[in-house]
């Protein structure tokens, strides 16, 4: 039996990110449901306020590409119950990390990680792994 369900991936290269527009325009697409103010809101509580949201996302960090891709997908009105992430850790600072982890806890749908970082794997209640 088959069983479509919505999903994200984010890959090591947050592809779900176009490059050339702003977060806030990134949002904007993949969020097309909520006002300007909803996603201004939205974006400020992934760290994004005020003129970050409106930097484009070439000039990011690695870190700060996969707050706005979480941002986007996390922040919406009705987050995919899937989320697929394919070494997320990879290039995160201290304080992207700590943000990546404080999101992944607030996340109340499916998660299937490919990680190598079993302290991340750990800190984000990770119970069942499949080992290759």
């Amino acid at each position: 039996m088959d069983r479509h369900v919505r999903s994200a991936f984010f890959d090591q290269r947050t592809d779900l990110l176009t490059a050339d527009t702003t977060v806030l325009e990134n949002f904007a697409r993949l969020n097309p449901e909520m006002d300007d103010n909803s996603r201004r809101a939205a974006l400020a509580r992934f760290g994004f306020r005020a003129f970050n949201a409106d930097r484009s996302v070439t000039g990011l960090s690695g870190g700060e590409t996969l707050r706005a891709a979480l941002a986007c997908v996390l922040g919406g009105v009705t987050p995919p119950p899937l989320l697929l992430l394919d070494e997320p850790t990879n290039h995160l600072d201290l304080e992207s990390l700590g943000a990546l982890e404080a999101a992944l806890n607030a996340y109340d749908g499916a998660l299937l990680i490919v990680s190598h970082d079993a302290t991340f794997l750990e800190a984000i209640g990770i119970t069942q792994r499949i080992s290759m």
